[in-house]
C-alpha cells in the first residue's frame, strides 16, 4: 500500500470514529401509512434512487440511500474505497451500514446493487422490510450507466458484457428474496410510484 493509500485509509477510519447512529436517528420523525420499511434492490442503474425518493415522498417516509450514507460516513467516494480496500473491504462496510440503517423506522431504503451477494444481508433484508426488486433490461442498464464514473465494477472496456455477467449472477437472487418485482423503465416515475404504493398496501404482504 502506498503512502497515498495509507493517508486515505487513515482518513476513512478517522472520519468514522464518531458515533454513526447519531447521524441517522434524527430523521426518525414521520409516521407512514404503510406500516413497513420499504427496501429497493436491483442492478446499478435500475432507478432505485430516483424511484425511492418519489416513493418515500408519496408514502410520507424518509428516503435513505445506503451507498450515499457510506460515502458520507467515510468522506470519500466509493471508487476510492474500492481502490484502497478492494471489493471485500467495501462489502464489509456495506453490511455494517445495512445493519445500522435497518434499525431506523419508517424508511424507504435504496441498497447497492451487490448487497444481495451476502447471504446474511439477504436474511436481514427479508426480516426487516418489504423488498421491491426494480428489474431492468441489460440494454436499459447500459444506457443509464455508460457515462457513470462512480461505479467501480463498471469501469471496463466492454460495459454491456459486464452488465450481462452481473445481471446473470444477481437476477435470480433478486427475484428469490423480493416480495414485489416490477419492470423499471416501462412507465413514468409517477406511474411506478402509484403502482408500488398499491402493491405495498396489499394485505397479503402484511
Amino acid at each position: 500500500m502506498s503512502l497515498h493509500d495509507l493517508y486515505f485509509s487513515a482518513t476513512i477510519d478517522c472520519i468514522e470514529s464518531s458515533d454513526p447512529s447519531k447521524a441517522v436517528k434524527k430523521i426518525n420523525h414521520k409516521e407512514g401509512k404503510i406500516d413497513s420499511t420499504v427496501i429497493l434492490i436491483g442492478m446499478m442503474g435500475a432507478g432505485k434512487t430516483t424511484i425511492g425518493k418519489s416513493l418515500a415522498n408519496y408514502l410520507d417516509k424518509t428516503f435513505i440511500d445506503s451507498d450515499h450514507e457510506i460515502q458520507k460516513r467515510t468522506g470519500v467516494k466509493i471508487p476510492v474505497i474500492f481502490e484502497i480496500e478492494g471489493e471485500t473491504g467495501f462489502r464489509k462496510r456495506e453490511a455494517d451500514m445495512l445493519q445500522e440503517l435497518l434499525r431506523i423506522d419508517n424508511i424507504v431504503l435504496a441498497t447497492g446493487g451487490g448487497v444481495i451477494l451476502n447471504k446474511e444481508n439477504c436474511k436481514l433484508l427479508r426480516q426487516k422490510g418489504t423488498i421491491i426488486y426494480l428489474r431492468a433490461t441489460v440494454n436499459d442498464l447500459w444506457n443509464r450507466t455508460r457515462h457513470d464514473k462512480n461505479r467501480p465494477l463498471l469501469q471496463t472496456i466492454d460495459l454491456q458484457a459486464k452488465l450481462a455477467e452481473l445481471y446473470d449472477q444477481r437476477d435470480p437472487i433478486y427475484r428469490e428474496i423480493a416480495h414485489i418485482v416490477v419492470e423499471s423503465g416501462k412507465q413514468s416515475v409517477h406511474q411506478m410510484v402509484k403502482l408500488l404504493a398499491q402493491q405495498l398496501a396489499d394485505p397479503a404482504l402484511k
